[in-house]
């Protein structure tokens, strides 16, 4: 059978029972915050400086001459670790759209689940086209789990037109127009 060992408490100071210490030590500590400079923020009137690198909500973008730069490859869907990217892959009209005729598919739909995305940035680094970019949005907020999926106009409307460097679509159809000239 164990036997429990009794410890004896050494008996309080005078200083330690009247509890003066440690209100002096709590009253240092208040005062000296009083002084310092605040360092919260009254959001949403301010805003907090949003670094360069920084990874917010990942959004589509269109070309410069306003066309989808997206064409279903569904990459980002694939390397997406939560699993928040599912994309319908569409057809292109050709006829239609005779500047993409070289383009074999384009999102029918293409929905981001906000409630799931953990803003790593994979999706952006593995889009062999550059259609999909974090932007610097930080606040996102729904009252419904449904108002929290992004669709493709809302990805669209977010993400907006960025400056494409490489023009990868008018190069393609001007080479076509010199390969028909040439024939």
């Amino acid at each position: 059978m164990a036997t429990t060992k009794v410890m004896e408490r050494k008996p309080l100071t005078m200083a330690e029972k009247t509890f003066i210490p440690q209100i002096a030590s709590g009253l240092k500590t208040t005062f000296g915050n009083m002084l310092k400079k605040p360092v919260t923020l009254e959001y949403p009137d301010e805003r907090p400086v949003i670094p360069n690198n920084y990874r917010g909500v990942p959004t589509l973008v269109k070309d410069p001459n306003g066309r989808e730069k997206c064409v279903s490859c569904q990459l980002c869907e694939f390397v997406c670790p939560p699993k928040a990217i599912r994309i319908t892959p569409g057809s292109i009209d050709a006829d239609a759209e005779p500047d993409r005729a070289h383009v074999e598919k384009a999102p029918q739909e293409f929905d981001i689940n906000m409630l799931r995305c953990i803003y790593c940035g994979y999706c952006q680094e593995v889009c062999p086209e550059e259609a999909i970019f974090l932007q610097d949005i930080f606040s996102v907020s729904g009252y419904s789990r449904d108002e929290m999926v992004n669709n493709k106009e809302k990805l669209y409307a977010l993400g907006g037109t960025l400056p494409d460097a490489h023009l990868k679509w008018d190069k393609k159809k001007a080479a076509e127009e010199r390969g028909n000239e040439a024939h």
